[in-house]
């Protein structure tokens, strides 16, 4: 049932704008304040869903509440009531954070409208930060082993940064969870995050897809395309497998770098970008530059900060960590009955050679889930995840 919290000092508006909502759903709860003060009280002692405010009232009036409710729960939306003469201020407070406002004496079907919009507003706010939590947690980094230890006190010396960073490691190690790590812990955490994968996307097409496209900028360009660094405006993108990017589009990505502009494909418009910029590699990029495979001078333009992800066989003493993380995750998305590993199971796990790194320790606990008993036992490694 959703929660409306009416604030009005006059008694009449008030007991209208009660009925109306009382009587035309009865999924609505609705409380009421007399004037600003009691509003801001009952707001910090209840969770409401929508509030509607009076704009001219003694005490403390509806801008004021409007800016302390932004404070205290800005997930709030508010509905701003406006008498004939307080139409510029009501129009004023949609650009501090109102969500609409009426006007006295309130039509029935505006009002209803505005209600019925203004909480399904709400509902995407919550479900949006619900996705936002579940995204965070598909990117936790587990471990506890003085590289990851490192790892993790580089993320918070410069995630609150715009420094480029630039991440180096196997495959399979977890660079994208770094990048991520950095994204969520920085003031960009409420723009995008866009990821390009530079090895998964053919040489003709990487630029088109960084930088969009005009259309007739080539054959199948049917109609105009915005690029990844567009995408990514006021936030980051992960340039991941950087050193499988053809020359021409390292130039360009250079460009965007030293000038914070870009071109589309086909066009010579300038086009500005607020874009930090996080990149990956599994190659030696000193070699590349040796073989003219990569530029030098965008490898120092990226370079700002290096983070180098170990290797599992690296980082064995995080395995026990990593194999109940795993275990948890797979048993809560197959919803079946947890498991648990036997001591020797893990060090028999700790033995391997995990060339797959992460990802292929991930594979193996899920087929060890799947094929092994209740408490996974040693022999059940040596049998389901012989190498």
């Amino acid at each position: 049932m959703a929660k409306i919290l009416v604030i009005e000092d006059e008694a009449a508006i008030r007991r209208v704008l009660i009925k109306i909502l009382s009587e035309e759903n009865d999924k609505y709860e609705v409380s009421e304040a007399e004037d600003g003060l009691v509003g801001i009280e009952k707001i910090k002692a209840d969770d409401y869903d929508l509030v509607l405010c009076d704009i001219k009232m003694p005490k403390m009036d509806g801008v004021e509440v409007l800016e302390a409710v932004k404070k205290i729960k800005p997930e709030i939306p508010m509905i701003m009531i406006s008498g004939h003469g307080d139409l510029d201020t009501a129009v004023n407070t949609m650009r501090l954070g109102a969500f609409d406002y009426i006007s006295k004496p309130p039509d029935l079907n505006r009002l209803l409208n505005t209600v019925r919009n203004a909480l399904d507003r709400k509902e995407l706010v919550v479900e949006n930060k619900m996705l936002k939590k579940k995204v965070s947690k598909n990117y936790e980094m587990i471990g506890e082993s003085p590289a990851i230890s490192d790892i993790k006190e580089m993320i918070e010396k410069v995630a609150a940064t715009d420094a480029r960073v630039f991440i180096t490691g196997p495959n399979g190690t977890g660079k994208e969870l770094v990048a991520h790590w950095i994204h969520q812990k920085s003031e960009r955490s409420k723009g995008p995050m866009i990821e390009v994968n530079c090895a998964a996307i053919p040489g003709e097409l990487i630029e088109s897809e960084l930088f969009g496209h005009v259309k007739g900028a080539f054959t199948s360009a049917n109609k105009d395309r915005a690029g990844k660094f567009e995408a990514a405006n006021g936030g980051t993108i992960f340039l991941d497998e950087i050193g499988d990017m053809s020359l021409s589009a390292q130039a360009k990505v250079l460009r965007a770098l030293q000038e914070n502009k870009i071109q589309r494909v086909g066009n010579d418009k300038d086009i500005k970008v607020d874009v930090r910029v996080i990149a990956a590699t599994n190659k030696d990029l000193k070699k590349e530059i040796a073989d003219n495979k990569f530029r030098e001078d965008l490898y120092h333009r990226l370079a700002v900060i290096l983070i180098k992800v170990p290797a599992l066989n690296d980082r064995r003493e995080d395995i026990p960590l990593l194999v109940d993380y795993f275990t948890k995750k797979i048993t809560s998305e197959q919803g079946s009955p947890t498991k648990t590993f036997s001591e020797k199971a893990i060090k028999q796990l700790q033995q391997y050679d995990w060339t797959g790194n992460i990802r292929e320790l991930r594979n193996v606990v899920e087929r060890l889930i799947i094929l092994g008993g209740k408490e996974v036992s040693e022999e059940d490694v040596k049998l389901f995840a012989a190498k």
